[in-house]
């Protein structure tokens, strides 16, 4: 059973930082890329960073491009999503999501090249 687990989520206010994880198991790590996605109420999910096998290359949505930093420890099983300077447009569920492709067939951003996804954590920030 593939298992992406998501956690480190919570209430923050703006301007402060949070880091979220999320461990893998049930299939090879270093063989995915690693992507987080989020939803806020009454939105569509979103793209928000994607990070190779081996961690080499990362890419960001525009909206968090600066703030936020996607990193993975292959050991561990984890991908992470740092959130820096959070706004309260970044208050959604954050989902962890494994994508089997190679990094350069270039579709990291769209939701539909990923096979597993985690239950979300919530994110929520206050003004």
């Amino acid at each position: 059973q593939v298992q992406l687990v998501e956690s480190g989520g919570g209430l923050v206010q703006a301007g402060v930082s949070l880091r979220l994880s999320c461990a893998a198991s049930g299939l090879s790590f270093s063989n995915y890329v690693m992507g987080w996605f989020r939803q806020a109420p009454g939105k569509e999910r979103e793209f928000v960073a994607a990070i190779s096998k081996s961690g080499r290359y990362t890419y960001y949505a525009d909206s968090v491009k600066g703030r936020f930093a996607i990193s993975r420890d292959n050991a561990k099983n984890t991908v992470y999503l740092q959130g820096n300077s959070l706004k309260p447009e970044d208050t959604a569920n954050y989902y962890c999501a494994a994508n089997p492709q190679s990094w350069y067939d270039g579709n990291y951003n769209h939701s539909k090249v990923y096979d597993y996804w985690g239950q979300g954590t919530q994110v929520t920030v206050s003004s």
